[in-house]
């Protein structure tokens, strides 16, 4: 066979141009098809997309009363290649702003990622059509400059507004995790606004403008057919009664402290009362900035959820939790007697009581009696049935996770806190594996060691105890326009305790309100079942709290109220607790007497003093 090289030389260079044309295509593949940035690239240079931003939802309380709606707002836009001619002395003097301060405003917005000469660009946002309507009727004046329509928050009532939460420009990182969300975008930041953000929020549409090659704006493509409408975000209602919640802030004005009520068959939050708390309208517009840190500065924190964030000592009202729980390991029963000394008495140790005594159940529940509740503890705590002290207190507290303690509900609100019930290995640590008992750790017993508690979990305690054993998780949504509620707020959940036990405790309870420690705030014809508290508090004065539930036969609301360095929980909580109930059950404050208790509970200032700065 003849060896030709100028075949072999014909065959290395079509290889070659084989080669050639494959990776072209393979380039064309991929700038074409596969990448689309070069095609988005080009769109936006023949293209200009505006977006038009949907209304919010409203939000509505449980009764169909607008709680948040919307207001129009106007943001002023700056297209930089449009306004070189722009008169800058007149548009600062309409707009009431400096010349340095329009000069640093155009700086920033060069400065800003993905800036444009010849796309319109924020200058002035958020204003109302009151601060707007005088700019209209010169805008014409002003070259490049021109109008993009936004809404804003407002509000039909001034309460509600750590539970409602507000709307604020995106984040940065929000920005990059999510496609939906540009720059100066806003977003719910907190409350129901953030929770339920994607509903609310609606979807934004665009309207598509052909540009010439300077940029400028020819008209829209296609005569707007391939526009996108925007959605209107959807409605939300809410199982808030606002009048209560309302209500509950002007008895809590001036303190510090929290109120939640909730609808024990439904788990539905009816009041979620947050104090010291602002007018939720002042967290709105331009305003927002300079309001918003004067509440920061705020040295009461009105920003601090403490419903849902604050951890307090139960006290007393943890009392029927501890019962509940040696009940159903047999040490303590309806009958059962311990007798109070003046306290509970161990060696040296002594937790101090006002009762010198006999008491069984019913009695030491009415009177808050701490012996009692000691004794039954330590017996359950070193009882030989179980082995070792930790494998006891381990029992006793898994029935009290059982009824929602130490760990989040799961509530629809951002935030919440855990609460806290140590386990046995934590006193393992602390004292040393088998060196401690009963006795070491008898503070557990009546609310107070290491046990923690926010105002929403006991306000679910109490509603598990108004339905005999049961709770739903509380939530805040009652309704959202075409979704299905989250079966999480529809799973009944049930504790370990026997169903049997809850009626000694509820009669025990009903004892609290008429010869018990809050007999004096009793409204004989409304059925209550309470209990007091106070809890210790290094800081200052004790805090006083107040669990409730009514009617008792057919319980429709149970809450708690904690308000911090008051002293006795029957002295400020149960009254304000008894007024939240007398309101939503009736409507009104019927009597003399209690509507003299309702003026001076609004009037009452017990805001703890403030450390000096000397």
């Amino acid at each position: 066979m003849i060896n030709d090289p100028y075949q072999n030389r014909s065959i290395v260079i079509s290889g070659g141009m084989l080669l050639v044309v494959a990776i072209y295509v393979i380039r064309l593949f991929v700038l074409q098809i596969a990448d689309s940035s070069y095609r988005d690239q080009a769109d936006s240079n023949a293209f200009y997309k505006e977006i038009t931003y949907p209304p919010r939802g409203i939000i509505k309380d449980r009764n169909g009363k607008v709680i948040v709606y919307n207001k129009e707002s106007h943001d002023i836009m700056i297209t930089m290649r449009e306004a070189r001619d722009l008169d800058t002395a007149n548009f600062c003097k309409t707009l009431g702003i400096t010349h340095e301060w329009y000069e640093e405003r155009i700086k920033k917005i060069k400065s800003t990622i993905g800036y444009s000469q010849y796309i319109p660009q924020p200058f002035m946002t958020l204003l109302s059509t009151e601060e707007f309507a005088p700019f209209r009727e010169k805008m014409f004046l002003f070259n490049g400059i021109s109008e993009r329509k936004r809404t804003l928050r407002n509000y039909g009532y001034p309460c509600g507004a750590l539970l409602l939460g507000n709307i604020g420009e995106v984040g940065k990182k929000k920005v990059e995790e999510d496609p939906y969300y540009q720059p100066g975008d806003f977003i719910g930041l907190n409350g129901l606004e953030k929770r339920y953000e994607p509903y609310l929020r609606g979807e934004k549409g665009v309207k598509i403008w052909l540009r010439d090659a300077h940029g400028r704006k020819q008209g829209r493509l296609e005569g707007g057919a391939k526009d996108k409408k925007y959605v209107v975000g959807k409605d939300l209602t809410t199982t808030i009664d606002v009048d209560l919640q309302n209500y509950g802030e002007q008895l809590m004005q001036n303190k510090v402290g929290s109120i939640v009520a909730i609808e024990p068959k439904s788990g539905e939050i009816l009041a979620m009362v947050s104090a010291p708390t602002y007018d939720p309208s002042l967290l709105v517009g331009r305003k927002r900035s300079m309001e918003y840190l004067k509440l920061v500065k705020n040295p009461y924190k009105p920003l601090f959820d403490r419903p849902v964030m604050a951890c307090y000592p139960p006290g007393s009202t943890f009392k029927p939790a501890c019962t509940l729980a040696l009940m159903q390991e047999g040490f303590v029963t309806r009958n059962k007697t311990y007798t109070c000394r003046m306290g509970f008495h161990y060696g040296r140790l002594t937790v101090g009581c006002h009762h010198n005594r006999a008491m069984e159940l019913i009695s030491a529940i009415k009177l808050s009696c701490n012996a009692y509740f000691c004794y039954g503890f330590k017996d359950m705590i070193d009882s030989p049935k179980y082995g070792g002290s930790d494998v006891a207190f381990n029992t006793w507290k898994q029935h009290l996770v059982s009824m929602g303690f130490g760990f989040k509900l799961g509530a629809d609100v951002p935030n919440e806190r855990r609460g806290y019930i140590p386990n046995a290995t934590v006193y393992d640590k602390i004292y040393g594996k088998r060196h401690w008992k009963g006795t070491t750790i008898i503070s557990d017993a009546i609310g107070q060691g290491e046990i923690l508690s926010t105002p929403l979990q006991l306000a679910n305690y109490c509603a598990m105890i108004a339905n005999h054993g049961y709770f739903y998780t509380p939530h805040l949504i009652k309704h959202i326009d075409g979704v299905e509620l989250d079966t999480a707020f529809t799973t009944r959940h049930v504790s370990s305790v026997n169903k049997a036990f809850f009626k000694d405790i509820v009669d025990g309870m009903e004892q609290v309100l008429q010869h018990g420690t809050a007999y004096w705030v009793n409204v004989p014809e409304l059925h209550v079942c309470g209990k007091t508290g106070t809890a210790q508090n290094p800081h200052g004065k004790d805090h006083a709290l107040f669990i409730a539930f009514a009617p008792k036969d057919d319980p429709k609301i149970a809450m708690s109220v904690v308000v911090e360095n008051s002293g006795f929980g029957a002295t400020w909580a149960a009254p304000i607790a008894m007024l939240m109930i007398e309101k939503y059950l009736t409507g009104s404050i019927a009597t003399k007497k209690r509507q003299y208790w309702e003026t001076w509970i609004k009037e009452a200032n017990l805001l703890p003093a403030l450390p000096s700065n000397r």
